[in-house]
């Protein structure tokens, strides 16, 4: 049977050599249809090729095999399309122009990937756009082509692509200069809620999508400004340059999410709408949920420099059909981490004892794992690939996050770098220099990545002392950072206050219905001890009924050290074990400003400095 010839989205060919279009197909079935014409083909056949994992984001998520159909064309004639893997096509040889046509599955509601239905279309380049191997430093163009359906009629477009035939946020042609460009910048289609402001003169624009009663918009844009403001200067304090013309926050609200996605002039986040301000609340206040999701405003922010630009030599460039392993996530992601609460007290949206609640939260969930006895940062980060971002029910007592205890040891290496200086210099000083000597000119052909030994150089040299000691037990080595001892000349009181009297059989519960099923079984704990296994569902404690809510008060009913009978269900078998409570070893450590004294005698505080 003949196929009907490929319909050419594009009536006159542009300057540029590649060109797509993407069209939302059907919304009801999730389609995107994706149309890629390469001008000047491979002679000897060209090679496509799908990302196979978005940077930001460390696992192999093989996009290709959301491609539902796909077929090409040259000159009004079929083109035979050879698989050579899982994510990677070569086209016959042709003389003209190869068109290639094809559809892409959307139904990934996260910042990662493509979401599209009847109220919005998402979706990141490194989803939907083939790369056209030997070609990517080739200007690449895309048209985004409105939807037919009526419930499309009023929707928008917004990306940070450069527009080539199309107003702002308006359907039409967008164009990059190459293809890390192209992926680099998400789209967002669909009736959004859309405010602007400017930071040191940089256009910003938020965009919401989803329903989100009585959203406050102009506080949003306050406090974004603030956050967005004080980070610019910070990277750049004498011209409060920013490195991007224009920047955009595409945030997804739904009704429990979070999560976000940077990209060197966007960010796209997604997270619980009852986290966003409303006209109905409170001007001044942040509540939990507000506070969380600025929280993630200013860590992807401070992305737009610290890997975006600051980026591992494993980054530059970017391999995208395979794993790039790096043993430096602690430190683009755990400071990064480090440095968006606290941008938030120099912002002043938040004072210092909200700050250190914030910091003592960080230091509770690193001390809970024993992961963290046997897994440094650096193996974190360079086995992120397959622990990381595969973890199961094992994974407290097996590995340890480069974000949270990355962020601890950005704050002992701040507070390490202030005493050793006397105040004078600090990590700010360390990131600096890693913005002007490898990150400025990153995207103006004259950056590079930076390797771990030129990191720990740079450390050696704004501290003035060999730090290879602190790099070989805090990063190479598992020892926990002396928090209590780095902040003591600092005026803060580092305390641990464990109800150790509490009994508890060290178990996290998971959420499945009245059920107490447990989740995780913290190794060494008394459900550990006893023979308890993740995914055993509590039945009775010495008789007596347990459920998802009630496990505290049965248990509280004993003393440490008190001899319980537990039932519990293992798959379909009930199970009878014999338990010894222990005390509760979650950690409760907080952290407190103490008054200043009357003459100043340590360096100089780092919380808002």
């Amino acid at each position: 049977m003949k196929k009907a010839p490929i319909k050419k989205s594009i009536a006159k060919a542009p300057a540029a050599g590649i060109i797509y279009s993407i069209a939302a197909s059907d919304l009801a079935g999730h389609m995107f249809k994706v149309t890629l014409t390469v001008k000047s083909p491979a002679a000897i056949g060209q090679v496509l090729s799908l990302p196979a994992w978005i940077p930001g984001s460390y696992m192999i998520r093989e996009f290709s095999r959301n491609i539902v159909s796909i077929r090409a064309e040259s000159e009004g004639k079929a083109v035979a399309l050879a698989k050579l893997d899982k994510h990677s096509w070569q086209a016959a040889p042709c003389k003209g122009a190869l068109t290639v046509e094809y559809d892409v599955y959307a139904w990934d509601l996260s910042v990662r990937a493509a979401h599209l239905d009847q109220n919005h279309g998402f979706f990141n380049g490194t989803s939907v756009f083939l790369r056209v191997l030997g070609q990517e430093a080739e200007p690449h163009e895309v048209h985004i082509v409105q939807p037919k359906d009526a419930a499309c009629k009023t929707w928008r477009v917004a990306t940070t692509l450069p527009e080539l035939k199309a107003k702002r946020y308006g359907f039409g042609s967008y164009q990059a200069a190459n293809y890390d460009e192209l992926i680099d910048h998400p789209v967002e289609m669909g009736d959004f809620a859309l405010a602007t402001f400017k930071a040191h003169g940089v256009p910003h624009d938020i965009v919401v999508t989803g329903k989100v009663p009585n959203l406050d918009l102009p506080r949003l844009c306050r406090d974004l400004k603030a956050i967005c403001e004080t980070q610019i200067a910070f990277f750049e304090p004498k011209t409060k340059k920013a490195p991007m013309d224009r920047y955009v926050f595409m945030t997804m609200a739904v009704g429990d999410g979070y999560g976000g996605l940077e990209h060197r002039a966007s960010t796209a986040l997604i997270c619980a709408r009852a986290d966003l301000p409303t006209t109905a609340s409170s001007s001044t206040e942040i509540g939990e949920g507000y506070l969380k999701f600025l929280g993630l405003c200013s860590h992807e922010y401070f992305h737009t420099w610290n890997v975006k630009r600051i980026k591992p030599a494993a980054f530059a460039p970017y391999n995208l059909q395979a794993e790039s392993y790096s043993p430096l996530l602690w430190l683009f992601e755990g400071f990064t981490s480090y440095y968006d609460d606290l941008m938030l007290v120099r912002a002043g949206l938040i004072d210092e004892a909200a700050y250190f609640k914030l910091l003592g939260k960080t230091v509770n969930s690193v001390l809970r794992g024993s992961g963290r006895t046997k897994q440094s940062v650096a193996d974190s980060s360079f086995d992120a690939w397959g622990k990381y971002y595969r973890q199961d029910e094992n994974a407290p007592n097996a590995i340890v996050s480069y974000y949270t205890k990355g962020s601890l040891i950005a704050l002992a290496f701040d507070l390490t770098i202030r005493s050793k200086t006397n105040g004078e210099k600090s990590l700010d000083d360390v990131m600096q220099a890693l913005w002007q000597r490898y990150g400025r000119d990153f995207y103006k052909g004259k950056g590079r990545g930076v390797t771990p030994a030129e990191v720990e150089a740079l450390f050696d040299e704004v501290c003035g002392t060999r730090m290879k000691p602190f790099f070989e037990r805090y990063i190479r080595g598992t020892d926990d950072v002396p928090l209590a001892r780095l902040l003591a000349p600092f005026g803060v009181k580092y305390s641990d206050a464990r109800k150790a009297e509490k009994p508890s059989l060290d178990v996290t519960l998971g959420r499945d219905g009245n059920d107490a099923r447990l989740a995780q079984v913290h190794q060494g704990g008394a459900a550990h001890v006893a023979g308890l296994s993740a995914g055993d569902v509590l039945v009775a404690v010495d008789g007596l009924r347990v459920t998802g809510t009630n496990l505290d008060t049965l248990l509280g009913r004993y003393a440490v050290g008190a001899r319980v009978a537990i039932h519990a269900f293992r798959r379909d078998e009930l199970m009878t074990f014999a338990s010894v409570l222990q005390g509760d070893r979650v950690p409760g450590v907080s952290l407190t400003l103490l008054p200043a004294p009357k003459k100043a005698t340590g360096p100089k505080r780092p919380s808002a400095a």
